[in-house]
């Protein structure tokens, strides 16, 4: 990915989200079973999601966003020199992961081939969410999914 990249550019532009949002945080430092940890962080969401803003998450799209931060937290273990910030942030409408991590180098996105041995996880993510974004940020880069839930 470039500079800033975003996935489906034909896809419409959508106005700002609502600043009213759910929002939970959390800084891992590369230490054994943080995927774990990110994924129990995000079905907390999840459940605080569904019960506080009434949001309609299926298990499909539960499905979908665990594994997107599955992947993205996998990178950022992968690729950054230090600790990485795994983001949730939601309402009734959308759901956005966002992962800060160290490294400036933004993922390449490769395209699809079932012989490569790896390089696949933005090639999932891009698969699983409406929108994907990597930019550069002063910290080392963000990497953020969303996902639009019905309604």
């Amino acid at each position: 990915m470039n500079e800033q990249a975003t996935s489906r550019p034909d896809a419409p532009v959508q106005e700002a989200p609502s600043t009213d949002v759910l929002l939970t945080a959390e800084v891992f430092a590369g230490e054994p079973g943080c995927i774990a940890q990110a994924r129990a962080l995000a079905d907390r969401f999840l459940t605080r999601l569904v019960a506080e803003w009434l949001a309609v998450v299926g298990e499909h799209t539960r499905s979908d966003l665990m594994l997107a931060v599955s992947e993205l937290i996998t990178n950022a273990d992968r690729y950054s020199h230090g600790p990485y910030m795994l983001e949730l942030e939601g309402n009734a409408q959308r759901i956005s992961v966002t992962v800060y991590d160290s490294s400036t180098a933004l993922p390449v996105l490769y395209s699809p081939d079932p012989a490569r041995l790896g390089g696949h996880g933005m090639e999932i993510v891009v698969a699983l969410c409406d929108r994907v974004t990597a930019e550069r940020v002063p910290v080392g880069k963000r990497i953020r999914a969303e996902f639009e839930l019905s309604t």
